[in-house]
């Protein structure tokens, strides 16, 4: 089995990216980004988790995080089972939701043809990166705070609302980070 994308020091600190399956653009109206945040928020309050960045963005996120517990393997599981089943939810009641059927159809078949699942909302693994470095850590925040500039979605990374460049530039943004 690989390590290379794997959180193994359990003391690390980690870049890890979280995707979509399929890269579907899901998280891009606020209610679904809203279960990324709570769910964030609840692993930062209840499991140890330390956020030291992140985006949010239609298809994936990026955090810069550490486990205080060591055990970011199963936070991340936990956070991924969780938000997709709440997801799933939120689709199907969500009356604004144009794509409601073939979300649900996409997601079931992608989870008839994994483990047992019945719906499978996010992509295997989670790309962990250890950062062993403040240049490498820097890079990372950089990376992840210019991911909605890329997109052009913003010009200024503080001006997206689901980023921590918005807390590294002076203000409070939707998750309790740890400014490093």
């Amino acid at each position: 089995m690989s390590r290379k994308y794997k959180a193994v020091n359990p003391d690390g600190t980690y870049f890890i990216t979280c995707t979509i399956v399929d890269w579907i653009s899901l998280l891009n109206r606020p209610v679904y980004k809203h279960i990324i945040i709570d769910s964030l928020n609840f692993c930062i309050k209840s499991k140890g988790l330390e956020v030291y960045g992140y985006v949010i963005v239609e298809n994936h996120i990026h955090l810069i995080v550490y486990a205080t517990e060591g055990n970011l393997p199963g936070i991340v599981r936990d956070f991924k089972q969780f938000t997709s089943k709440r997801l799933i939810q939120a689709i199907k009641i969500n009356p604004k939701e144009s794509r409601k059927d073939w979300l649900i159809d996409r997601f079931r078949f992608v989870g008839s043809n994994s483990r047992n699942e019945i719906f499978k909302v996010w992509q295997d693994g989670y790309h962990a990166k250890e950062i062993s470095t403040r240049n490498q850590f820097e890079q990372k925040l950089n990376y992840i705070h210019q991911n909605p500039v890329r997109a052009e979605i913003v010009f200024n990374p503080e001006e997206y609302r689901y980023s921590s460049a918005v807390d590294y530039a002076g203000g409070k943004s939707c998750i309790n980070i740890q400014l490093a």
